[in-house]
Order: structure tokens, then sequence, then C-alpha cells
């Protein structure tokens, strides 16, 4: 398209526009420029700011698509406008197994940053809108994008009929500070949707198939097994600690012989669901919408259908729907009879699908009161229903929990401590005492709990 050099003297909420210019340092180069408008109107003076694409992360959904960038800018607060800076990279046919390394040598890169920056001033500044110039020219703000990746790999891109676009792909991450991370290497495998490609849908700890010496050893030359027993994904450990709550009521059925039931909305890649059957004695039943996401889930993520673990596809609202009608035809069947069809959890993972609004979770649609008296009616006498919830914003937030309250008896929420989720839990019946500290030590099921969680967020819950 042809650009009108006055169409950006104003902002226009969500408009994205990406354009080519010739890269000042490379003549036979060219660099890419998108330029986004942020939905929010701000009452304040307009603020933009430019971010460079990391060198190798061209084709990345975060930096190559509008969905992605549209998280970026939700991760700017206040940003007005954002404007992309990368190489314009050649489409390529198969990049299935393209690997992805940081730049070792930060500095050189910061240098070339710094030099474009002051070669591409005037063409930031005609990015600028008018308004912005009220009281002179105004500063370039330069946002750099952080994570822990080091490398990854693709393993596989795929299609599913209800998610869209996706990828697999093994990753190796910065360790913490300290002598541990001289003596071993972090690895991780994960499963990202394009439509929310900041999101990482599941995360599983991956280790070294052999105990080789990995020195010089790239990420894409490694055979890796999967390690199931330890919940990485941030919010998952939260999740699984809020079984902490009805840890008396699960251990009484495990001492008589009984696998305590959790049912899961949301299977992605089954991290949470093998956890739950494998390390901690559950009947799982899943529910996943997309049958690719489960084909991968399998593959690649460990994911093993038994009799101790199912998964149903379908749509979640209507799985709820369906088991609260049959729940109800058990109930009054055989004289009253219970046939024991009720869980004592069920877990939520569902995240909102509009990167336009936003990462949020769980789908709006997912808390209106029907859905929630449909839960409550599966739930057992001391069950709960636990949710990932990533707050759109406090209004959301608020609202949630009103709706929560209007049907459950008690409402919790663990805070994950990543600035982004927050875990609710809301219970059937009201819960008299929170598992803190030493006591419970008696309790079978919860000694096991604290062990595979390392105590991680077990002391956190609180009642709202």
């Amino acid at each position: 398209m042809a650009l009108d050099q006055h169409m950006f003297e104003a902002l226009s909420p969500s408009r994205f526009i990406s354009f080519s210019f010739p890269h000042p340092f490379h003549s036979h180069s060219s660099l890419r420029l998108a330029v986004l408008d942020s939905p929010i109107q701000f009452t304040d003076s307009p603020s933009v700011a430019v971010m460079f694409v990391p060198f190798g992360l061209e084709t990345d959904w975060i930096f190559s698509t509008e969905s992605g960038h549209y998280q970026l800018l939700y991760d700017s607060p206040g940003i007005s406008r954002l404007i992309l800076v990368g190489n314009q990279e050649p489409m390529v046919a198969d990049d299935s197994l393209s690997v992805y390394h940081r730049l070792s040598d930060e500095d050189s890169a910061k240098s070339s940053e710094s030099r474009l920056v002051v070669s591409l001033q005037p063409l930031f500044l005609a990015l600028f809108p008018k308004s912005c110039f009220k009281y002179g020219i105004p500063e370039v703000p330069i946002l750099s994008f952080v994570d822990d990746v080091i490398c990854r790999v693709v393993l596989e891109r795929c299609i599913g009929s209800s998610v869209g676009e996706f990828l697999i792909e093994n990753v190796e991450i910065e360790r913490g500070s300290g002598k541990e991370m001289f003596e071993t290497r972090e690895f991780r495998r994960r499963l990202r949707f394009k439509r929310m490609p900041n999101l990482i849908q599941t995360e599983i700890r991956i280790i070294p198939a052999a105990s080789l010496s990995l020195d010089g050893v790239e990420i894409q030359n490694i055979e890796f097994k999967l390690d199931t027993r330890v919940l990485v994904h941030p919010y998952l450990p939260p999740m699984a600690a809020s079984l902490s709550l009805i840890a008396s009521s699960i251990d009484e059925q495990i001492q008589t012989g009984h696998r305590p039931k959790a049912l899961c909305i949301g299977v992605g890649g089954g991290a949470l669901l093998t956890f739950l059957a494998t390390h901690l004695d559950f009947k799982v039943e899943g529910v996943e919408l997309d049958v690719e996401v489960l084909r991968v889930a399998q593959q690649y993520f460990g994911l093993v259908e038994n009799e101790f673990l199912h998964i149903s596809i379908g749509d979640a609202t209507e799985f709820l729907e369906n088991a609260s009608k049959s729940n109800k035809k058990h109930k009054c069947g055989s004289n009253g009879a219970h046939m024991s069809s009720e869980y004592d959890v069920i877990m939520v993972d569902l995240d909102s699908s509009d990167a336009r609004n936003g990462i949020g979770a769980p789908p709006l649609g997912f808390v209106e009161r029907d859905v929630l008296l449909s839960a409550r009616s599966i739930l057992s006498e001391h069950g709960i229903l636990v949710m990932n919830v990533i707050p759109l914003d406090k209004l959301f937030f608020e609202t949630l929990l009103d709706k929560f309250r209007s049907v459950f008896d008690d409402l919790f929420r663990i805070d994950v401590d990543n600035g982004e989720n927050f875990v609710v839990i809301a219970s059937v019946s009201p819960i008299r005492s929170l598992p803190h500290g030493t006591k419970n030590k008696m309790n079978s099921f919860l000694s096991r709990l604290r062990v595979l969680l390392s105590g991680a967020y077990m002391d956190s819950i609180k009642r709202i």
C-alpha cells in the first residue's frame, strides 16, 4: 500500500501498518517497520516507543503477526503507539526445524542498534503523532525485548481445527544466579499458539537422555526425555497446591482404596493431567476441543490415556451441561442412590482467543452463572473448582469473583507472583481452616503434595 505522509499524524485505535525501508548500512538489505496504535484511548498525551526485533526472531510469531504485536503493546503499559523495527527476512518454505540462538556478543548487538537509532531517528519522528510535538521535538524511547530463552529449535508446526496454527519447540533457558548456573543446563519443551504467540500454552521440563558432557553441544543435537514429576509452568504448581484445601477428603478416599476424581477443562500438553494421574493417584478426565492438540500432547508431552486418564473431545461448556444433566439423573435413580459420578476437583485452564483484548483467562463465556452452576452440580460435597485467571482489568476480576460468590460457598485465591496469573478456588462447602504451617502432618496426601511441590504455594492460599 502507498503511504501518505500525513497518515501517522493522528492515532487510529487498533490500526496496524507494516512496510519495508532500505537498511541504512546494508545496501542489499531492508528493514521491516510495523506501526501499531493501541485500541485503548488514552486521555493524556500519546506516548510512542520503538522496539528492535532481536536478530534471529524476525519470523517468530511474536514479531511477525498482528496478534504478537498486540501482545507486545499490552506488555508495554501506557504506550499509545508501538513501532517495531527488524530485518526484512524472506519467507522460508519449510522452517519446521529452524533454530534460534541468542547473539553471544550483546555489546556488538547494542552498538549496531545504537547506530540504527541515530540513523533512523528522522523516520521515527515522522511516525510520531502530531500532538507529540506540542512542546518541541520529543525523545524517542527505545524498549527492549527480554526473555529467558538462550536458544530454541522448532520440532513441528501444526494446524488445529479450533486453535489454528501452533508449534512445539525445545528451548534452553537461563538458570538463576549462583553456582548452579555453571554446573548444568536447563531445557524445556513448549507449546505455543499463533493466535496468542506470547503466551506459552504448555511447558514441561526435559532432560538429556544420556548422561554425557553437554559442553558445546547444541540443542538440536541433544536427545531428551520428559520429566513429568516437576510442574514448571508458573501457574500449575499453585493449581495443584489448591488440593491441600481438601486434603482430608482426598486422603480418606485413597486410604480406602478409591482414587479421587479430577476433571481438567483444557488439556493443552497435558502436564497437569499427567501429574495428577501419575504422581497423585487421581482418576482424571480431560476435555479438549481440538483433536490435533491432543495428538501433540500424546506425541511430545507424555500424555498417555489409560484406565485412570481419559480425554473427551468437545466443547467444555457443553460437556459441563451434559455432565450436570447426567448427574441429576443418577441422583434420582436407584431410590436416590448416588452413582459416584461427581468430581473432587474441576481444574479450568482456558484462555481468551482474542489478542486484541490482551491476554486473558478464562474466556468471558465460561464464567457465566449457568456454567458455574453446572460445574458445582458435578462436584462432590467437599469438591472445589480451580481456575487459572489472567484478568483483563480490575473490573473483569471483580466481576468474576462476584459470579463465583453467587454460586459457591467459599472463595480463595493464590497469587502466582508473575504479575499476570491468579488461581481462584471456589468450594462447594465452607472450608474451616487453611492448611498452613505444620498442621495435618499425619495426612499422607498432604505430605506427598508438599514434597512434590517443595511446599510451593501451599501456604499462600488466601480466603477472599
